[in-house]
């Protein structure tokens, strides 16, 4: 199976080790990602701006590379994306100004799927099929999952889980053979976005998370939120922090492809 892959700014720079896991990872399970050509950054945050245009562009032309190689378009770093495909397609005025910015050859409606990779295994590949895959399960780790703030929410855009009870990476683990431990701060706000203009309050939020999970017996944590990664190990101080995985490196372990 073919898809379009966007990789996303941190999994091309400071994280390329992630990428390489998600490609490795999804070659062994029958799926290639054919990265799009000449892509850019999305712009990292949805700007709420009816009038703000020129920040939504590069997703929008990602988007539409993902038409042009009539792929649906698999991503770990879906909301901007997912953002801006519901704008093209359901609003109309900002669909024009996009398109009239852009002057593509036939407008973009909003025709890609955006799937994230997550979504991808649970869909897909399905997770019963993906723990047949595993060779080296992680058995006996109490992990715990985070969620954070973008990876379920607007909720009626993303649509991927339960916003307020989600299960994906927790059954992602159960199928890579760990053990998902439960925890209340699992969808609050670890303060990313915070750090540069009061990194107290990122150290707080960072700190809370971590705490809930450890008190609840977690051995480690997991997130599909590169900024939440960097965050809960930058930001947590060092004698309260379990060790933050990106859930690409737990993937590529339990598949046996990790180097």
């Amino acid at each position: 199976m073919n898809f379009s892959y966007y990789p996303g700014c941190t999994l091309k720079n400071k994280a390329q080790d992630l990428d390489r896991y998600a490609r490795l990872s999804a070659e062994k399970l029958g799926i290639h990602l054919e990265e799009l050509s000449e892509w850019q950054c999305c712009g990292g945050a949805f700007s709420m701006g009816k009038d703000e245009i020129a920040s939504k562009l590069a997703a929008v032309r990602a988007l539409n590379g993902a038409k042009e190689q009539g792929q649906d378009l698999v991503t770990p770093c879906h909301n901007v994306l997912k953002q801006a495909n519901d704008a093209m397609a359901h609003d109309e005025e900002f669909s024009e100004h996009a398109n009239n910015y852009m002057q593509l050859e036939k407008p973009y409606k909003g025709e890609t799927r955006v799937i994230h990779y997550l979504e991808l295994l649970r869909d897909v590949v399905g997770f019963d099929n993906l723990k047949k895959a595993v060779v080296k399960p992680l058995t006996g780790k109490k992990v715990a999952a985070y969620y954070g703030c973008l990876l379920l929410r607007p909720s009626k855009v993303m649509q991927m889980d339960n916003p307020e009870n989600p299960t994906i990476i927790e059954d992602f683990l159960r199928a890579i053979g760990a053990e998902p431990v439960l925890y209340a701060n699992r969808n609050e706000c670890c303060g990313g976005y915070a750090v540069l203009e009061d990194r107290a309050i990122a150290q707080k939020k960072s700190a809370a998370v971590m705490e809930n999970a450890a008190d609840q017996g977690a051995e480690m944590m997991i997130t599909a939120c590169p900024l939440c990664e960097y965050n809960l190990k930058k930001n947590t101080p060092a004698d309260g922090r379990l060790p933050v995985y990106y859930f690409t490196e737990l993937l590529a372990e339990a598949l046996g492809v990790k180097e």
